[in-house]
């Protein structure tokens, strides 16, 4: 009981993130008229999903796992310059920064450690300047006792959550329709956090041009709503 209510403090929209700050390139999509319903909309989360960095993210937070169980912090601080190198658009990447050194901060703050592991402070000193949002996660699970298979279905539902909520603003939907995309977006949900998993290392490659372009293109619109 104690892992699921972790997970429920890890993923909820309260967690002080700043998740929804964030619309990952998708006002762009909106103001271009690109994204205008809620079945557009769930067409292009269950893509990012499948094929998206979204995909890769949660496939590097179970390798930054296994480092941390393992107390390799070699391991673990590559594949956080992995994930940095792997940014498309400046605006993704000061994005995953900020979020994840903020989970890192808040971490520390909760003092909740767990010996067989390597300590926060050790993790924050290795990962400085900047450590990224998945990777922060993957700390929070391995010191927080997280079955790993949950942990990484909650990040994409916390990640698929997030957009769904930036769509009901920017399209606009009614909360009706967010919740109805979250519900049909399920069994996208579970086979992703399945396949990630056992994904191989040569697996490890998006196909999220289109995302990263309306990224890019997101820091010149006349006017935003969001970071990103």
């Amino acid at each position: 009981m104690s892992s699921l209510l972790n997970l429920l403090q890890l993923t909820s929209p309260g967690l002080p993130l700043g998740a929804y700050n964030y619309s990952e390139g998708l006002e762009t999509l909106v103001e271009q008229q690109r994204i205008s319903d809620a079945a557009q909309l769930g067409s292009w989360l269950e893509m990012e999903l499948q094929f998206g960095a979204i995909a890769v993210e949660g496939a590097i937070l179970v390798r930054a796992y296994h480092a941390l169980t393992h107390s390799d912090l070699d391991t673990l601080v590559y594949w956080n310059h992995w994930l940095t190198a792997s940014r498309d658009s400046r605006e993704l990447q000061q994005q995953s920064w900020q979020m994840g050194n903020s989970l890192l901060r808040l971490l520390t703050d909760l003092e909740d450690i767990s010996p067989q592991l390597p300590d926060l402070a050790t993790c924050r000193r290795e990962l400085a300047p900047n450590c990224n949002l998945a990777i922060a996660y993957a700390l929070a699970v391995a010191h927080w006792k997280i079955p790993l298979e949950d942990a990484i279905l909650g990040y994409l539902h916390s990640w698929s959550s997030n957009l769904i909520g930036a769509g009901v603003k920017l399209i606009p939907l009614g909360q009706t329709s967010g919740q109805r995309l979250i519900r049909q977006l399920h069994p996208v949900l579970e086979a992703g956090s399945q396949r990630l998993l056992s994904l191989g290392d040569e697996d490890l490659f998006a196909c999220t041009w289109g995302a990263s372009l309306a990224s890019m293109q997101h820091e010149t619109l006349y006017s935003r709503l969001f970071r990103s």
